[in-house]
């Protein structure tokens, strides 16, 4: 090879070996509807990356897509690889408000929606003047997928760096504007063969996929691992008790959020029995209760391993598949990753003591789309991202997540600012003044609780309130419980100590 031709760094080159050499394994099976196998991604991918460049897009342009789960979704995200064209998911829970700022500041080439929402969407692309917006079902159908068959189905592998936006996922930031995160082909390379090593994954694995597929988790962890292996995927849309039990027989491997390890153990049908030719329950997305690891151990004879990830630095810790498994512990850094706990200076503390972890290496994203001050502030000049997060690491390298330096709330999985529905809340009228924050709660990790402050004279329900904010924010982000006080805590500044509410309503949902 010439010194000076360039190697192809698109992580879709790691994938594509699979799907050329075992063509005929199973790749999606939705069990109800005929498996598509990795031969059969490699075609539908080449014809739906012809697809997106005949219709104008071009390596770097931004596809995004708000759709329900599907194993088209899948394909499209693969396609977006393939073609080198930057994909930008959104969760489905997205209103128009949110969604108008995600177009102004992506500025996409093209929009994928549901039918359902096509008008709406239409509007607000044309305010952002996105050229094209086409559709796609729970089902995979839709004016994406029109005319198909008649695209080739061979289509070179873009050329891509590793340090090239595969990538853009949007993540709150702590003044509730959400910033696009660029997470390269090599933050997912390196991310997904350190995990498929770490976890012991072999091509006789069959994973459980019940996850959604806009955010790192279920996108990312929950497709990578397996097709570097071309292991095959039993794909559900949607999570459900009595589905996953009746499937976990079927299924060596499961991924999910401490919400759904907690609403399984919850059923007596969850057994060891049930259980005996599973290899590994992985949890991520949000704190694993204890008792929710000590209750599913004595229900299955398995021991939950816990890791811990963020959007901008993809997966960080894992604890390992061969090993101790302590609760309430993330394991050590991945292969090639760097961590440390710092003061608000960015002085390294000593093990054991809490600070702010920090983390370098190739997991670590590019940055902040079009954010240059954000960026600055969230990784040092000498590479370590700050994340907020505060943590302790022991001498053996173990991470503990023992609180957010932010007030980040982490709710079934999804991340929730509370100034961003502070800011919906204090727009309501007949409110003064408002404070959210999150509090423990067994299904969901963290619930969202706000406490307002009413102007004098003033009545307002809790429903009226909840039903207000529902018109500008996710459902995901609303408040479990509305409460009505006449004054907030402060220090001497004036700020409020959510803190001391937190303490106060520590006990507002039942966790026993």
């Amino acid at each position: 090879m010439d010194r000076n031709e360039k190697v192809n760094r698109n992580f879709f080159r790691d994938l594509h070996e699979q799907m050329q050499l075992l063509e005929e394994k199973i790749f999606l099976d939705m069990l109800d509807d005929t498996p598509i196998t990795y031969g059969d991604a490699n075609v539908l991918t080449a014809k739906l990356a012809n697809r997106l460049t005949e219709s104008g897009l071009v390596p770097g342009d931004r596809l995004c897509a708000q759709v329900k789960k599907s194993t088209t979704v899948v394909i499209l995200y693969l396609a977006c690889l393939r073609a080198g064209v930057i994909y930008l998911p959104l969760n489905t829970a997205y209103v128009s408000s949110e969604l108008n700022h995600f177009f102004q500041d992506a500025e996409p080439a093209m929009v994928i929606c549901d039918p359902e929402k096509f008008d709406e969407i239409s509007k607000l692309a044309t305010n952002s003047e996105i050229k094209s917006v086409l559709t796609l079902d729970a089902n995979g159908n839709g004016t994406l997928m029109d005319g198909i068959d008649e695209y080739s189905a061979f289509q070179e592998v873009a050329m891509k760096q590793s340090d090239d936006v595969a990538l853009l996922i949007y993540t709150s930031g702590t003044t509730g504007k959400p910033k696009g995160s660029m997470i390269t082909h090599g933050n997912i390379r390196t991310n997904a063969h350190a995990l498929n090593q770490l976890w012991e994954w072999s091509s006789e694995d069959v994973l459980l996929h019940v996850l959604p597929l806009f955010h790192v988790h279920g996108l990312f962890n929950a497709l990578h691992s397996p097709m570097l292996k071309a292991s095959r995927i039993i794909f559900r849309k949607e999570f459900s008790v009595r589905e996953t039990i009746e499937l976990i027989p079927q299924a060596t491997v499961l991924m999910a959020v401490p919400t759904i390890y907690s609403r399984l153990v919850s059923s007596s049908l969850l057994t060891k029995e049930l259980c005996k030719n599973f290899r590994l329950f992985i949890s991520g997305s949000a704190p694993l209760l204890p008792q929710t690891f000590e209750v599913f151990e004595e229900q299955t004879g398995h021991r939950i391993l816990e890791r811990y990830g963020m959007t901008e630095a993809v997966m960080i810790t894992s604890n390992p598949v061969q090993g101790k498994r302590i609760a309430g512990t993330v394991g050590k850094a991945l292969a090639d990753v760097k961590l440390r706990v710092c003061d608000d200076e960015g002085n390294v503390l000593k093990p054991g003591e809490i600070g702010v972890l920090e983390i370098k290496g190739p997991n670590v994203f590019k940055g902040y789309w079009r954010n240059e001050e954000a960026t600055k502030k969230a990784i040092r000049k000498n590479g370590y991202f700050v994340s907020g997060d505060l943590a302790t690491i022991d001498e053996n390298g173990i991470v503990s997540i023992v609180g957010r330096k932010t007030d980040l709330i982490i709710s079934a999985g999804f991340n929730i600012y509370p100034a961003e529905v502070e800011e919906q809340l204090n727009q309501i009228p007949g409110v003064k003044e408002s404070a959210v924050f999150g509090v423990p709660h067994t299904d969901l990790g963290e619930a969202v609780v706000a406490t307002i402050i009413l102007n004098q004279g003033e009545e307002l329900s809790e429903s009226a309130v909840i039903e207000q904010l529902g018109k500008h924010l996710s459902s995901f982000k609303l408040p479990r419980a509305v409460k009505l006080v006449s004054e907030l805590p402060t220090n001497a500044m004036g700020k409020v100590e959510k803190k001391k509410l937190r303490v106060e309503y520590n006990h507002l949902f039942d966790i026993d």
